[in-house]
């Protein structure tokens, strides 16, 4: 497993994700991710929280019971997550290779993570590796419908009447961008159509049990208020998953 560069950009713009997505500061996380993280984990008792980041999550899981691990490779992330306290343990590591016994979990949670991990196939085989039979993985991801090259709000003014709408790049193939999240923000995007992901996961003996597609939080459409029809984009996907007995 190779040591993360510090010229990393997950490295590099730490502070920008702490300080825009954490501590209540992004209505997506507060309205929707944090609450869906709670309730399709609870009662999970050893949990693994992968590309764990600050530990927001770590932190309200390990509040609500669970004894939590939260792994990620940036080390002003696990200082940071170390810094912000509660019980979970925090420990740096690369998805692809995770430094656990076999079975060592009763649940593991990925959030917004997978989008950015190039070896998808070695770290999902990780993430059921590490999981009991019967645990749960827990996988949220940015809407592959709208993680695609040269994807974006249209407002065509042109049109009789003007229309509003999401459109969507080339969906089916695999691509890797540094996208401008923000002013001088770069990070990589991988986008991979949901297919690739399930039958990954599949193939790694984690069976998919439930699938979400919420509507975007009130929060976040009276934040784009602007575009009408957000309301019925989602932007965020949850794959529940269960690993079989016979990984």
């Amino acid at each position: 497993m190779n040591e993360v560069n510090s010229l990393d950009p997950w490295e590099k713009h730490a502070q920008w994700w702490q300080e825009g997505f954490t501590e209540g500061a992004d209505e997506e996380y507060t309205e929707q991710i944090l609450p869906l993280a709670s309730a399709l984990l609870e009662g999970y008792n050893e949990v693994l929280d992968l590309g764990a980041g600050e530990g927001q999550i770590s932190r309200l899981l390990a509040a609500q019971g669970s004894q939590v691990v939260g792994a990620d490779p940036s080390n002003a992330q696990v200082t940071e997550a170390q810094r912000r306290g509660g019980s979970p343990a925090y420990l740096r590591s690369l998805a692809d290779g995770l430094p656990f016994a076999d079975q060592s979990f009763d649940a593991v949670v990925a959030c917004l993570v997978f989008e950015h991990i190039l070896s998808v196939d070695e770290a999902i085989a990780e993430v059921a590796r590490v999981l009991r039979p019967g645990g749960r993985f827990l996988f949220f991801l940015n809407h592959p419908l709208i993680q695609t090259p040269d994807s974006g709000w249209v407002d065509d003014q042109i049109m009789e009447p003007p229309e509003q709408y999401w459109r969507i790049g080339a969906y089916l193939g695999e691509s890797i961008e540094m996208e401008e999240v923000d002013k001088d923000v770069f990070l990589p995007y991988v986008h991979r159509p949901l297919s690739r992901y399930v039958n990954a996961l599949a193939e790694a003996g984690l069976m998919l049990q439930r699938m979400h597609e919420p509507a975007p939080p009130e929060g976040f459409l009276r934040r784009v208020g602007q575009y009408g029809s957000a309301a019925a984009i989602p932007r965020l996907l949850v794959l529940v998953t269960e690993r079989t007995d016979s990984v």
